[in-house]
């Protein structure tokens, strides 16, 4: 069976492709079909009689009679959904409830069912085909993966009901589309040991010298089993050769004896490996693997700056977004490889769009999929089989143009994602952008960065925190605070206008290697999942990187 199983995928893959390129030519209809029969179908849980969903008959009656809910509006329907309640939310049974990361704000609880979870595999889908054309135009093909995410789950609910994170809960149920998809058993991602299950990972992947990509949630955490990749060579070639498990692996004895079961030595391999190790003096993906085609990874947001650092270890591999979703929906699907647009998944949610001018307002009124403008921003709305309906998850989009009818989209920003001294409202996409710069300007590259506010100046000032790379030492600091300075009065001009007068002038912090390990450490000791591991660039909390070493401090000339 696995000798056909990914031919087959593909064909099915690119099928479903095709399907969903014809209905983007009719977005529209598409989109009122899907929320009436939504309505229709969820008419009778205990939210939909309180909104008479059943009642409902057009788009515009929607829009009146059901109010733009925050996530705190469903939080007492999750809750006893959690103690075991049923046809709350959703008429199916709830399968798995999704514990989001926090990372950027409150933890929030998010119910799955069956029915949910096949309208993400059919979006997973979609994706797999507009990927397996993308590479076909390059001459490439699709095939197996490396992944390192862990597959454990944290806990049951009250009700007996599974929970823990977004991709734990996908993987589970779709368990045997992933065995044929992955090139490291599933079993490697039961481990609880982060280092442990990427070492396995890694181990079982190498074995597969034509291994086509590798998949994270976010880049960062690619740049991560980059790392342990490199760091580990030496070990992982000699597991490779002797058909060992090193025995300093934190794995559960079950585990451990399961995975030895799989496991054989592959001498051949590891003398290839060695002889690269060798020659290179360092192993990457793209020496290890040189048939990779891919890197799967978000997009949109900080992503890019992240991306700065992908060449050093795949060259000029594309990178493929894959699909633009959280824990609550699935918004969109990326359609090409190095592209940051998406097109909006028209067929797994009802979606709006809050324009800027009326973020402010306490009824705001939205705009449907065809009638966004390339180049503005919005709040995005989604209602679904999830059970949501005109769902604020607070994120800002952009629209960059249409793919047929249906809008092309970015993530820029959270919604509330801003760090203000005053008024100038600095959003993650103002940072990033800046930062990207001033990495190429000055010929360095950051490990990362966080913008905080200074704690006894008023207004605050900005504290600009980085940490070099290992290998690299930023030459004139003051230069660099200077041009971080005027790139960010370009970027936003209300950043501009306050530095005029009452924002001090910013400062620069370059703080101790290791420093941003740290603070992911902190993330996890939190209840962070490694697996969904990202921090603001910016942020007003003033201890966020308390007790951090500052190397070295710098002003502008003009800070008095």
């Amino acid at each position: 069976m696995k000798n056909f199983f990914l031919p087959l995928l593909t064909a099915v893959a690119r099928q479903a492709k095709a399907n969903f390129v014809r209905k983007t030519r009719q977005t529209t209809a598409v989109q009122e079909q899907f929320l009436l029969k939504l309505l229709q179908d969820y008419q009778g849980t205990e939210l939909g009689r309180n909104y008479h969903l059943g009642d409902i008959k057009t788009i515009a009656q929607f829009q009146d009679r059901v109010p733009i809910l925050p996530y705190s509006s469903y939080e007492p329907y999750i809750e006893r959904i959690a103690r075991g309640e049923q046809n709350l939310l959703t008429p199916d049974p709830v399968v798995y409830m999704t514990l989001t990361s926090g990372s950027t704000g409150k933890k929030k609880l998010i119910p799955a069912t069956r029915r949910s979870q096949n309208v993400l595999r059919k979006a997973n889908l979609i994706s797999i085909g507009f990927l397996s054309d993308a590479l076909r135009s390059r001459g490439q093909k699709f095939g197996k993966v490396v992944l390192t995410n862990s597959a454990q789950v944290w806990g049951r609910t009250s009700g007996n009901i599974d929970y823990g994170p977004a991709s734990v809960g996908v993987m589970r149920m779709d368990k045997r589309l992933y065995e044929q998809l992955f090139a490291n058993p599933f079993e490697t991602l039961l481990l609880s040991d982060s280092l442990s299950r990427h070492y396995v990972c890694l181990l079982f992947a190498l074995r597969d010298r034509y291994l086509r990509g590798m998949l994270a949630n976010f880049p960062m955490l690619i740049l991560r089993t980059c790392k342990y990749l490199e760091t580990y060579a030496e070990e992982l070639i000699e597991d490779i050769d002797k058909g060992t498990l090193a025995p300093w692996l934190e794995l559960e004895t079950s585990l451990r004896e399961h995975l030895e079961r799989q496991w054989s030595a592959n001498p051949n391999r590891a003398r290839s490996l060695r002889e690269i190790l060798k020659a290179e003096g360092r192993l990457t993906p793209k020496l290890a693997w040189p048939e990779l085609a891919f890197v799967g990874t978000a997009r949109g947001g900080t992503s890019d700056f992240y991306f700065e650092r992908f060449p050093t270890y795949f060259g000029d591999t594309p990178i493929f977004g894959a699909i633009f979703s959280s824990a609550e929906a699935t918004f969109s699907i990326y359609p090409d490889l190095d592209t940051d647009g998406s097109v909006l998944a028209i067929e797994t949610g009802f979606f709006e769009f809050i324009p800027e001018d009326q973020w402010q307002a306490e009824h705001p009124k939205t705009l449907l999929a065809t009638e966004v403008k390339p180049g503005q921003r919005y709040r995005i709305l989604v209602s679904n089989y999830g059970g949501f309906y005109r769902y604020d998850i607070g994120d800002v989009v952009e629209v960059v143009g249409f793919y047929e009818t249906a809008p092309i989209i970015v993530f820029r920003h959270r919604y509330g994602g801003l760090i203000s001294a005053t008024t100038e409202k600095t959003t993650e996409s103002h940072a990033t952008q800046v930062m990207q710069s001033l990495q190429t300007d000055f010929s360095i590259l950051l490990e990362d960065f966080c913008i905080t506010l200074s704690e006894n100046d008023f207004p605050a000032r900005y504290l600009v925190n980085i940490e070099l790379a290992p290998g690299y030492t930023l030459e004139n600091p003051q230069a660099f605070l200077n041009s971080f300075d005027d790139k960010l009065r370009q970027a936003n001009t209300h950043y501009d206008i306050s530095r005029q007068d009452p924002i001090p002038p910013p400062r620069l912090r370059i703080l101790a290697p290791g420093s941003f390990a740290i603070v992911r450490q902190r993330q996890l000791e939190r209840g962070v999942p490694d697996s969904q591991l990202k921090f603001p660039h910016i942020t007003e909390d003033r201890q966020f990187l308390a007790g951090l070493q500052v190397e070295r401090e710098f002003k502008l000339p003009d800070d008095c």
